[in-house]
Parts: structure tokens; sequence; C-alpha cells
């Protein structure tokens, strides 16, 4: 691996659609290690764990990006991967999006990656369903409500359970829709992990910060 380090400071890390170019093509300083995940709720979600297992992030120069979608990997692969950068890797995603994850990798340079084995020892960890559905299930739907209701929105929540749709469904279920808006799971991302008994804490979110 070469010395070459890479800084997120000049661009935006969470840069979306048309700003995702500028994002991978931010200056040489000082990070050591990227994070790839495939939004903001998943990099402040990793970013809260590491803080209570008593590890900042940025001081290790570690750096969380997120692709606005597993669909982007391929971009910042080349800008950090073998080809670019060449900094230490790893990445959270969806299992849903694990062929495009797999593809990425093998066009980066990073050899054949035929099964979620070789993925892991690569550093790219996969939530079996995405992060709601990882923390809800470490959290129990229970917990989770509890913290629904702290924020004020349990009148919300209780609405949609009442939706046709939603009515009758289990309420991890109904959970998982209801934080699935996009700017509620970017709040929510990090209230429900410092909610975490940090001994039944995601395993995917554990071991992607582990690897680097």
């Amino acid at each position: 691996m070469s010395s070459t380090l890479v800084d997120e400071s000049g661009w935006d890390a969470d840069a979306v659609d048309g700003s995702t170019r500028d994002a991978i093509e931010g200056p040489a300083t000082t990070t050591r290690a990227v994070i790839l995940v495939e939004g903001v709720s998943d990099r402040r979600a990793l970013e809260a764990l590491a803080a209570r297992r008593g590890r900042v992030l940025t001081d290790h120069a570690v750096t969380v990006v997120a692709m606005d979608g597993a669909g982007n990997i391929g971009r910042f692969l080349d800008a950090y991967g073998p080809s670019g950068a060449d900094v230490a890797l790893a990445g959270l995603y969806d299992a849903a999006e694990e062929p495009a994850v797999r593809r990425g990798l093998e066009r980066a340079g990073f050899g054949v990656v035929a099964s979620r084995h070789d993925l892991e020892r690569l550093g790219f960890y996969a939530c079996i369903e995405d992060l709601e559905d990882e923390l809800i299930r470490a959290l129990g739907a229970d917990r989770v409500m509890e913290i629904v209701d702290e924020r004020g929105e349990l009148g919300p929540f209780r609405t949609l359970q009442k939706q046709p749709e939603w009515r009758g469904r289990p309420a991890e279920e109904q959970l998982k829709r209801f934080l699935g808006n996009s700017s509620r799971k970017i709040d929510y991302a990090p209230l429900l992990v410092d909610a975490l008994d940090l001994s039944n804490a995601p395993r995917p979110l554990d071991a992607v910060l582990a690897h680097v």
C-alpha cells in the first residue's frame, strides 16, 4: 500500500448526485483509512458506535464516507482503491446491494470476490436488510418505540400503524417503515446506537470498525 493519504477537508463527504465527483476528488492529506457506506445514516451510526467504544475515528485518521447509494461504489473505489489513493478500505452495505459491491471491488482490482466470505476478508460487511433492521433487531421493538416516544413522534407512528397497508403487521416492520424516511433515519441512527447494549451491538457495524 502506498503512503498517499486522503482527507475529507475541502469537500463534502456526504456528497450526493452531481456533487459526488467533487467528493471523490478531495485533496490528499491526512486519512489513512476510509469506510464506504451507502448513506449518511450509516455514517452517523458508525461514528456513534465508535465513540461508544471509546474510539474517535478522526484521531485514528479514519474517515467514513457516504456514497449516496451502493451504485456509486465504483467511483469511490477508483478514488480510494489501488488505482487511486490506495488507502485502507472497508465498507458497510445492505445485503440486497451485494452484487453491486462485489462487481465494484472486482473491477477496482481487488481480485475475484465470489462470496460474502471474500467480501468480509476485504473488510466489507452486509446488513441483513439494512441499518434500521439491524438496529431494531438489536434493541427490540419496545425500546425503539420508547425512543420514538422520547422524540415526541409516537403520535405519527400510531397514525402509520392505523394505515390499511400497515395495520396488523409486526411492530418491527412498522418501525422500519416509520424510520425509513430519509431525514428521520439520519436523525434516529445515532440515537438508536446510543441506546444499544454494547454486548448486543449489530455484528456488521462492529466488524467494519474493527477492520480499520
